[in-house]
């Protein structure tokens, strides 16, 4: 499909307000404007099976967003809280291309009206950003400031959604290794981490270890300890 133009996706941002209000009896947004939005959808995600490499993969979807921006801005603004295929899947294209700040804007729009993303990615809503926003982190690619301020936001969203306690304990493990800046399985010097940030961590990693006994936290747990006691002098 090829790439629409600025005054188009203008035009569809202005038909998605009016979609999103006119819904159909089924809750999704109505009107001829949604359904072309989800054919370019299932054009752009045909185009991505035909592409073997992930890293091209994430290039791709980073290409296409800007077609869906228009649109989502448009359903965030209305706030309806239609169930929006195209929304939802343009959230975890999001966070898939690094648009942390983005997937975190849409994924707390469709927390709150209780959205649910399409059947192909056979989870739901609050175990997907879970995993998505916690494996960003723990590759490396979710990092430093940015990771500071999104993962607390996500715990946060997620805490009362169900979702499996192992994939929850990767969310509080990401988090504490943020604190610590923890990269990869190397060893983080504590004494020139901020101590405040040792202190924080220590309780999260342990609700992590908490959550699930093999997710890999119990040497920096017993590392953490260690520190803050030679710290107290104890």
């Amino acid at each position: 499909m090829a790439k629409t133009t600025p005054a188009l996706r203008h035009l569809m941002g202005k038909l998605a307000a009016q979609a999103n209000m006119a819904q159909n009896a089924d809750g999704a947004p109505q009107g001829s404007a949604y359904e072309l939005m989800l054919a370019q959808l299932a054009a752009h995600r045909r185009a991505l099976k035909d592409i073997q490499s992930v890293e091209r993969k994430i290039e791709a979807k980073r290409g296409f967003l800007p077609e869906y921006d228009e649109w989502v801005d448009a359903a965030l603004a209305a706030d309806s809280g239609a169930k929006d295929q195209v929304l939802t899947s343009v959230l975890i294209w999001s966070i898939d291309a690094g648009l942390y700040s983005r997937g975190l804007e849409l994924a707390t729009y469709a927390v709150r009206h209780g959205l649910e993303l399409p059947d192909q990615y056979e989870r739901s809503l609050g175990t997907a950003l879970i995993d998505e926003f916690a494996q960003a982190a723990l590759s490396n690619k979710l990092v430093g400031d940015e990771a500071l301020q999104v993962l607390p936001a996500v715990r946060a969203l997620t805490d009362p959604l169900d979702a499996p306690d192992q994939a929850r304990a990767k969310l509080y493990k990401a988090l504490g290794y943020a604190l610590i800046g923890k990269v990869n399985s190397n060893d983080v010097d504590l004494d020139k981490v901020e101590l405040a940030n040792v202190q924080q961590a220590q309780p999260i990693l342990e609700r992590a270890l908490a959550l699930f006994d093999g997710v890999g936290v119990k040497k920096d747990i017993e590392r953490i300890d260690r520190h803050l006691k030679k710290k107290a002098g104890g």
